[in-house]
């Protein structure tokens, strides 16, 4: 993905399913090559160098004295010789402790090549992840008949559920003190699988104890699934036989973004699950405004749960639709360096001094300032603006652009955000642009961004992501019959709003 201003990233969770939750059924480049002690060393000086160097938020939510402890405990834990799986895992939780969700942790571009097409086990089962419950939302093995959705998981192999949950959470990553971002991310993907094959490994078998329908505690023992990632994206890719390649692309961009009215409640719900460029936002919002205001709806329901964040600009174009006064992107956004002293291990470098050279400026700070995004108001338009009710639908994977779209909202007197507190920061983020660094031995990648935005002054403090007006979560009797309760919650505040307006 292209990082340039007014971009922000896909956040650093969705990048560890990139890395696979599996580990090979025969020795993989990245499983069998090990790497010295020195040579690990040397990489973990640049690790811990470039981010100490160019890192905006750093010492945001973590305090340099603790950070310096946690750089100085991992680094003694360098003492014999690793795999690249191995010594991604040991940086994860350095990553994690900057309580940045756009510092990210990943293989080398030929291991997880590697990765996508080699016949591979994988941790068969999917949760829906609370601070001590893990409750299963899919199961690989198809037959099984016990742990079904919406089974409560007691253990895995003798650790109890919040054994887990406590130990892995330390190597997921979210804005600040979110915590329902990392309980999200475990929740996300394969990610809970990816992490506890880091951690614990994967054996062949996995005990399982959980709960039956009739809250007996029992255990069972489960294979791990064994498949390739290609073989399992072909499996849920739509059948390019059955479909047309004009329905195809229809298909998938109703899976990105879409709308659907509904008359008898006078209302539209909009999906949106990212805010990145190439998906025609810009003409589906012009259309989807022009249909809302042409039909007359007094509500419009806008469900980013799903939506990890994407380019800036097409975030505040949805803004400018639905905000009733001007607005402002950022009261700071911000480099602390325009290059680096390892600037031969990060990608394209001379692009990113460049285009920082070009848009920002020097001040008495010593930093070098975005001034256009710190001074300018973007007024909303006109026509087709939505001036009726709004309900935006918010989750732990709302992140970035996302987070700046709710939080302008927040508070402005026709917007109600239900659901769950964001897993991007209220109070802005550290994105933007993010080069890659890549580490000369082993050749694991990791994101720095480069940018700090301060979205709101007052909010930084708190280190919290948006929380929402009316606060809403699944039970686990929610989840076994697929419930969705936010959904469900915004159409009673609708049928509310619309029997009082009678």
């Amino acid at each position: 993905m292209k990082k340039l201003p007014g971009r922000i990233s896909i956040p650093a969770f969705v990048c560890l399913w990139l890395l696979a939750s599996c580990s090979g059924a025969r020795q993989l480049s990245g499983e069998a090559k090990k790497y010295s002690p020195e040579q690990l060393k040397n990489d973990y000086r640049i690790f811990r160098n470039t981010l100490e160097e160019s890192h905006p938020s750093l010492y945001w939510f973590t305090p340099k004295d603790s950070m310096d402890l946690i750089f100085d405990k991992t680094y003694a834990r360098i003492a014999d010789s690793m795999n690249e799986r191995q010594f991604g895992t040991l940086l994860m939780p350095v990553v994690a402790a900057i309580r940045c969700g756009h510092t990210y942790v990943k293989y080398s571009s030929n291991f997880s090549r590697y990765l996508d097409t080699a016949r591979i086990k994988i941790f068969p089962l999917s949760f829906k992840v609370w601070k001590d419950t893990l409750v299963v939302t899919g199961n690989l093995n198809k037959n099984d008949s016990l742990l079904r959705r919406g089974t409560i998981i007691t253990s895995i192999n003798d650790r109890s559920s919040k054994q887990l949950i406590d130990t892995l959470y330390q190597y997921t990553t979210a804005d600040g003190y979110s915590g329902t971002g990392r309980y999200q991310s475990l929740s996300t993907m394969g990610t809970f699988g990816f992490h506890y094959k880091n951690v614990f490994g994967l054996p062949d078998s996995l005990t399982i104890g959980y709960l039956s329908p009739y809250g007996i505690l029992q255990e069972t023992v489960i294979g791990a699934f064994s498949a390739s990632r290609d073989s399992l994206k072909a499996r849920d890719s739509l059948d390019q036989k059955k479909y047309s390649p004009k329905q195809i692309r229809y298909l998938e961009s109703f899976a990105v973004r879409n709308l659907q009215v509904d008359t008898t409640l006078h209302s539209a719900y909009m999906t949106l699950n990212t805010f990145a460029r190439g998906h025609g936002l810009r003409k589906f919002f012009r259309s989807s405004f022009r249909s809302v205001n042409r039909l007359q709806l007094k509500h419009l329901v806008i469900d980013v749960r799903s939506n990890g964040g994407g380019d800036a600009g097409n975030s505040t174009l949805l803004l400018k639709y639905l905000s009733d006064r001007p607005f402002k992107i950022a009261d700071s956004l911000y480099a602390i360096r325009k290059t680096s002293a390892y600037r031969r291990y990060i990608s394209r470098q001379r692009l990113h001094w460049l285009v920082t050279s070009l848009v920002t400026r020097k001040r008495a700070d010593h930093r070098y300032h975005f001034g256009y995004f710190e001074r300018h108001y973007f007024k909303p338009r006109k026509k087709n603006h939505f001036n009726g009710n709004i309900y935006i639908l918010t989750g732990g994977n709302s992140y970035s652009a996302t987070s700046i779209f709710a939080q302008k909202l927040k508070g402005q007197s026709n917007v109600t955000i239900v659901g769950e507190e964001t897993g991007g920061g209220a109070y802005g983020n550290s994105a933007w642009i993010i080069p890659e660094l890549r580490l000369p031995e082993t050749h694991i990648r990791v994101g720095v961004p480069k940018f700090r935005m301060v979205m709101e002054k007052g909010l930084v403090s708190g280190g919290r992501g948006v929380m929402p007006d009316v606060f809403v979560v699944p039970t686990v009797e929610d989840i076994r019959k697929s419930i969705d309760v936010k959904a469900l919650k915004v159409k009673e505040l609708i049928m509310q709003a619309n029997n009082a307006d009678r």
